[in-house]
Parts: structure tokens; sequence; C-alpha cells
């Protein structure tokens, strides 16, 4: 159930066409979780840097408008634009308490995702080691061109591809969800101003390396760090 998809090697597809439940869900997060542990022990052995990845959006038009105030005895009111725009981000995390990310207003791309790559890529040659990189199967993380960007890049930064149905897996997902909780895209007054308040929060969590250690700690993904 586990693929990696790394030096320009298509990962072929895993998973049903429904979400699988019970027992073989059971399996597939037990599989995961040994492939993980693979993973990180062949990170730990070439001194390399191992990072989970993903990408969110959030959309003006969907999200809760968050909570408010009022005097006793009046219902609390949140102003909202009504207007329907969104952004989306790419970040990535790792357990010391690391994260990159960025913004961006369009469409999630193989462009896109390659440029985040690259970044990760200076962070391995500042560095001196190689960066492993943890995502899911979205499809863009299996198109051509980012299989030919890591076929040129494959000393430096390999991708391993999660089983399908298993995104409660992946640690980045708990800094979007943290997003999405202090960041509320409904109250934003247009795309920039959604965009300016998305890196913001994000720059601060940077600053806050004991918070990103903390998603680590959290009872459903704490496999990776054990």
């Amino acid at each position: 159930m586990w693929a990696s998809g790394c030096a320009g090697t298509a990962s072929p597809r895993s998973g049903p066409p429904v979400a699988p439940t019970g027992r073989k869900t059971t399996r597939s997060a037990g599989g995961c979780r040994r492939s993980i542990r693979a993973i990180r022990a062949r990170a730990s052995g070439e001194k390399a840097e191992l990072v989970w990845a993903d990408q969110c959006g959030l959309r003006s038009d969907t999200a809760l408008p968050g909570r408010s105030w009022a005097p006793a005895g009046q219902t609390p009111l949140v102003r909202v634009n009504g207007r329907r725009f969104r952004v989306n981000i790419m970040s990535a995390v790792a357990s010391r308490g690391a994260l990159w990310f960025t913004v961006f207003p369009g469409r999630f791309t193989a462009k896109v995702f390659c440029a985040f790559l690259d970044r990760l890529d200076r962070l391995a040659r500042h560095a001196g080691r190689k960066v492993q990189v943890i995502a899911d199967r979205h499809p863009v993380h299996r198109s051509k061109a980012v299989r030919a960007w890591l076929a040129e890049n494959a000393e430096r930064v390999e991708l391993h591809l999660m089983p399908g149905y298993s995104a409660e897996l992946n640690p980045d997902e708990l800094l979007n969800a943290d997003l999405k909780h202090h960041v509320h895209a409904a109250r934003a007054t247009s795309a920039d101003d959604l965009a300016h308040e998305t890196r913001r929060f994000l720059h601060r969590r940077q600053k806050q390396p004991h918070v990103i250690c903390g998603y680590f700690a959290a009872r459903h993904v704490r496999y990776t760090i054990q």
C-alpha cells in the first residue's frame, strides 16, 4: 500500500475507489506506520531531514466566521463580507519544530509544487544533507513534471507518497487545522487580505517550534517520532 515516487519513477495508484472501512483501514494504517519507521530509520542513517508536506485552501464563502462576544442578553454578531475568494497554502513540517510554507492565489499545480521543492532543495544544499519528503497521493505529486524534477535532484530530495485515504496520519494536517481555526477567511475583505493574514499566522508559527513539535505529539501521529 506504500509507494515511493522518486528519481522520476512513476508511483502506481493505490486504494479502492471508495474509502475503506473497518479491518482494511486498520491494516493500511499499520502498513503505513511500519513504512514510516523504515523511512525514518533510513533518513537517520543518511543524516537527512525528514519533512511532512501537504496543501490546503482557505475559502471566504465556506469558512466559519469564528467566535465573538456581546453584552449579556444580546446576540453576538460577526460581520462577514459575503464575497467569494480563496488562497492556497503548501507547507511542510519537521519533528524538530521546523516549518516551511508558501501562500499562493491560483490553483495547486506541478509548477507550484516544484517551486516548493526548490526551496527544500536549497535547504538541502545549505545544510549539506538530503531531504526526505512525505506527502499524500495528490495527482500533482505524481505528475510527469514533478517526476522529472525529482529525477534531476534525486541526490538531495526524495519524495515518498502515502497510501490513499490516510490523510489523518500526516502531522502537517494538524497545521492545516490550526491555520483554519485561527485565520477566519470569512472575515477577510479580499484575497490579498486573506493571504496577508495567512502568512502572518504561519510566520508566527515558524517562531514557535514548540507548537510544531506539539503536532507530532498528537495521539494519531505520535508513531512518526516513536
